[in-house]
């Protein structure tokens, strides 16, 4: 299916400013809490925010977008609350919208690269909340992007293959100033992606092992096997904690259950979540799980291995002893520790090769990232992560970005941990479904992801505004 505008006449780049900018949150509560470092999560705050813009001809048009507010992970400090960590990703957003209104008109992309410097670039490298500046800045960004699609009356990929942003990548790393990423770009977006399906850390693998607390009687998978079955999952991204010999049961406990329910050859990514001490750590879980014959045959699917130093080491030579002994099972990307538009360099020079893409690290974040694997090659590659990701936009707007970019498998659970869309006040639910019917179906009571096959189908998200056809 091709997008919104590919017949129509190419309109003209934007000149905009953005007039008006709010925040609206709701509390959202997980049907089954889950782990990840140091958190576990049970319920967060769902913030949306809505911007106008303004063109140079005085047309004006608004966009949206969403994101959980989750706490102990833009910044994981054990001194705050969880409230305390959401109130900051609150006024991150609050401190970028009035920045933002400060900005004279301008192109999309220079207008965000202005706001970002503003926000961001500007600290100093060591501040501990520049992923929580960044957040502000990476929710108006995406609402600004609908926008600015709504108002040209074409489809975010349409916009990006005809360069109506004006995304200069030079401006940003001077190695990208001949770089086209256009000319990169599919003749048409992915219609379809692949899930990759999240075990956290206090996921019941089995029925068996299900408690009360853990097994709600909602109609939606609990376990998973239950999981498995219900979906058709190939991909999992599998949660490992530092603690030795556990993880290493841990992962083979998983591989028998993917056996027992006939996937022979899972293709899987750990995520170390920041819990090794240092990189020889690591290495002493691998070797061991390929110590034995199964976990050997396990480790055959293993793509990639995510963050597993924490975010204050990663950078640091001195804990990268050993990388090469585990770097000899998998690549390795960074996550928590993309702090800016430099740490994927830094991150290259240590023997990383991937980073991931995350709508609420920032859009042009991601392109430009893009630019550095393209144009420096050698193995680089951009994985998806983002897994509390619920509907509409904050889901549908990385579904969109991940398929732009050919992404083949995105990290995705909000759909495990959530129910569905109840989260959404009363008409919302349905209306996604009438927008969007190959993403969603009716299940179980409810509105759900609609996953088939392990794949979900996103052709509708290619359409006119960034990913959603819902009116801001």
């Amino acid at each position: 299916m091709r997008s919104a505008c590919h017949h129509k006449p190419v309109p003209s780049p934007l000149t905009i400013r953005i007039a008006n900018a709010k925040l609206e949150t709701l509390d959202c509560h997980t049907r089954l809490p889950f782990r990840f470092g140091i958190h576990t999560l049970t319920g967060a705050p769902y913030a949306t925010a809505t911007v106008e813009i303004e063109a140079a001809d005085g047309r004006r048009a608004f966009g949206a977008a969403s994101d959980l507010l989750v706490p102990k992970w833009f910044e994981k400090n054990p001194a705050l609350t969880p409230e305390e960590d959401s109130a900051a990703l609150v006024a991150s957003a609050e401190a970028a919208f009035a920045a933002a209104m400060e900005i004279p008109p301008t192109t999309v992309f220079d207008l965000w690269w202005q706001l970002y410097r503003n926000r961001v670039a500007q600290q100093p490298r060591c501040d501990s909340d520049l992923l929580v500046r960044g957040f502000g800045v990476a929710l108006l960004e995406r609402a600004m992007l609908d926008a600015a699609c709504r108002l040209l009356d074409c489809s975010f990929f349409d916009a990006l293959k005809n360069n109506l942003f004006v995304f200069e990548p030079g401006v940003v790393h001077e190695e990208l100033k001949d770089w086209d990423l256009a000319a990169e770009l599919a003749e048409a977006p992915a219609a379809s992606i692949q899930l990759r399906h999240t075990v956290g850390l206090l996921d019941a693998l089995t029925n068996e092992e299900l408690e009360p607390a853990m097994a709600p009687a909602d109609g939606l998978p609990n376990s998973l096997e239950e999981d498995v079955q219900r979906y058709g999952l190939q991909w999992f991204k599998i949660k490992v904690a530092g603690r030795g010999q556990e993880d290493v049961d841990r992962l083979l406990a998983i591989a028998k259950v993917l056996k027992d329910n006939g996937i022979e050859e899972p293709r899987f990514t750990l995520d170390g979540n920041e819990q090794y001490a240092d990189m020889q750590q690591l290495a002493g879980l691998l070797q061991s799980v390929n110590a034995t014959p199964e976990g050997a045959a396990f480790l055959r699917g293993l793509a990639f291995i995510e963050q597993p130093l924490s975010r204050d080491h990663t950078f640091d030579p001195s804990r990268h002893q050993d990388f090469d002994a585990v770097k000899a099972f998998a690549p390795v990307i960074i996550d928590e520790a993309d702090f800016g538009t430099w740490a994927f360099l830094d991150a290259i020079q240590l023997g990383y090769q991937g980073i991931s893409i995350k709508a609420c690290k920032g859009v042009f974040r991601a392109l430009l990232n893009r630019g550095i694997c393209s144009i420096r090659g050698g193995g680089l590659f951009q994985s998806g992560e983002d897994l509390t990701n619920l509907p509409v936009r904050a889901l549908q707007q990385d579904l969109c970005l991940m398929t732009t970019l050919g992404i083949e498998h995105v990290e995705r659970n909000g759909h495990h941990y959530f129910r569905g869309l109840d989260h959404l006040p009363a008409e919302e639910p349905s209306a996604a479904l009438q927008a969007h019917p190959d993403l969603y179906h009716e299940s179980a009571g409810t509105i759900v992801l609609a996953i088939n096959n392990g794949r979900l189908e996103t052709a509708s998200l290619h359409c006119r505004g960034f990913g959603c056809r819902l009116n801001p």
